[in-house]
């Protein structure tokens, strides 16, 4: 079985995903199409950066991603090919794949230079299925491609820290359907940088602070007295499954206790701080 995932902006109103699902069908129709997510804000190279790392792990090695986010290609930017972790990555080189290398070196990593190989019409899909299916069906890296050792990076996903070492400035670089607000602030940044200080979390421009951050929702619960419905609503925050920092309402639901993005009024890109105290 092999396993090619979709991840894009297009939305699921016009044809264009289907019209995708079908040129891979034509192309290796023994292949597994799985989609990831097709609700990408329009060009968001963050928010499609976070979706894959969050999701890539789920599925198994050799599993190819394509990633269809502000993927065309012109003299500021090229298509790439990655292999990392033992998985694959198809797209643009606009930063997308920077969240994963930031952690573990890739295993290697191509410029795609089979344009000319195509038709004066072809897309920049286009040509991500065919590098796709070729390596789903066991294809090398380098017959698609001329290997290269850096990709472009995307600053807004790297927090800021201060010389002192007494703040964390971050941004939200993700708000999901629950309206959890998740920022670029990693468990591992948290640990290096606070070294067991108490510190404070402090949420953009309100005056909104939360004093302690949570492994997992459950741990809202502080008091026996109380049942977890009693908790519904308290604000949180907590170091999700990819480990960032992600700021949240227990239970969240906008047409009863509210959500993170409602309640405090975050958005894409607002600060979310961590302030430590000696």
């Amino acid at each position: 079985m092999s396993i090619i995932t979709l991840t894009t902006d297009f939305g699921l109103k016009d044809h264009f995903v289907g019209a995708l699902k079908g040129k891979i069908f034509s192309e290796y129709r023994e292949a597994t199409i799985v989609d990831i997510s097709h609700h990408i804000d329009l060009f968001n190279i963050p928010e499609a950066s976070y979706v894959i790392n969050a999701a890539y792990s789920s599925f198994p090695k050799g599993t190819v991603h394509l990633v269809g986010v502000d993927a065309e290609r012109n003299k500021e930017t090229r298509h790439i090919a990655m292999q990392w972790n033992d998985h694959f990555f198809i797209c643009a080189d606009n930063g997308i794949l920077s969240i994963l290398t930031q952690k573990i070196v890739p295993q290697k990593i191509v410029e795609i230079t089979i344009h000319d190989r195509f038709d004066s019409n072809v897309t920049d899909i286009d040509v991500f299925v065919k590098v796709a299916c070729h390596i789903a069906r066991g294809g090398l890296l380098n017959v698609i491609g001329r290997e290269i050792s850096e990709i472009k990076t995307v600053n807004l996903l790297q927090p800021v820290i201060s010389n002192d070492k007494a703040t964390i400035k971050g941004n939200i670089i993700y708000i999901d359907h629950f309206g959890n607000c998740v920022t670029n602030i990693s468990k591992q940044v948290f640990k290096d940088v606070g070294r067991g200080r108490s510190y404070e979390v402090k949420l953009g421009n309100s005056k909104t602070t939360i004093s302690a951050i949570k492994n997992k929702y459950a741990e809202v619960a502080t008091n026996e007295r109380f049942t977890l419905k009693d908790y519904e609503g308290l604000k949180l925050a907590l170091f999700n499954e990819v480990g960032l920092l992600e700021i949240c309402i227990y239970r969240s639901n906008p047409l009863t206790v509210g959500t993170a993005k409602s309640l405090f009024g975050l958005k894409y890109q607002d600060v979310v701080s961590i302030e430590f105290k000696e």
